[in-house]
């Protein structure tokens, strides 16, 4: 019986194995980075002392890809820290392309800041109350600064950093504006790194 193509020349059957792994790596990379999801290099101070320059996130994009499959604009939750695409982004002017900051308001929601605190007025609490009280670990540094009194537009959130005194950080008090909701690359689930501080969000 006459050997195949392949037999006789085992080289090239080596090589079409090793392309078709490649091809399968960078496909299943993709589809994971698309759907699954993503890490990405904290930078700055404007998230301390929740995160710090340096540390590596792990971002869950099934949430995002769940809503995208019902038709739906992904909505995360108040108190939430999620990574976004930054709105203000250029490349000319070194800027980060993504930026972490957490949920604070929703669309309809008036966000005033006066005297240091942040108030959130909803139509199921006329009187207004804290955000920060809708979550309890790595409570944001206080005071906040600036003055803010706004109503977040519709299909925009309202986000901020937890370092908020100074100019730390640039969120939707004041360079940042609100965040459009397809802009979400969806919520953190884990800081992988440092390794002494790994944890879940």
């Amino acid at each position: 019986m006459e050997a195949s193509f392949f037999d006789r020349h085992p080289q090239i059957k080596d090589s079409l194995s090793l392309i078709i792994f490649i091809v399968g790596v960078i496909i299943g990379t993709l589809i994971i980075n698309t759907f699954i999801f993503r890490s990405f290099n904290v930078e700055g101070p404007s998230m301390e002392t929740t995160m710090f320059t340096g540390d590596r996130l792990i971002v869950n994009r099934l949430p995002v890809t769940i809503a995208q499959l019902q038709n739906k604009r992904y909505l995360p939750e108040r108190g939430q820290v999620i990574v976004f695409k930054n709105p203000n982004y250029n490349p000319s002017t070194g800027r980060e392309e993504y930026i972490v900051k957490r949920v604070i308001a929703y669309a309809g929601e008036r966000v005033v800041v006066k005297n240091g605190k942040v108030t959130v007025y909803t139509a199921d609490q006329p009187a207004g109350f804290d955000p920060d009280s809708t979550f309890g670990n790595n409570e944001p540094g206080q005071p906040t600064s600036g003055s803010v009194d706004t109503v977040v537009a519709e299909g925009t959130i309202f986000v901020m950093g937890d370092h908020r005194e100074g100019n730390y950080s640039c969120d939707s008090r004041d360079c940042m504006g609100t965040i459009p909701l397809f802009d979400i690359v969806g919520p953190v689930g884990l800081r992988i790194y440092p390794f002494d501080k790994i944890r879940t969000f």
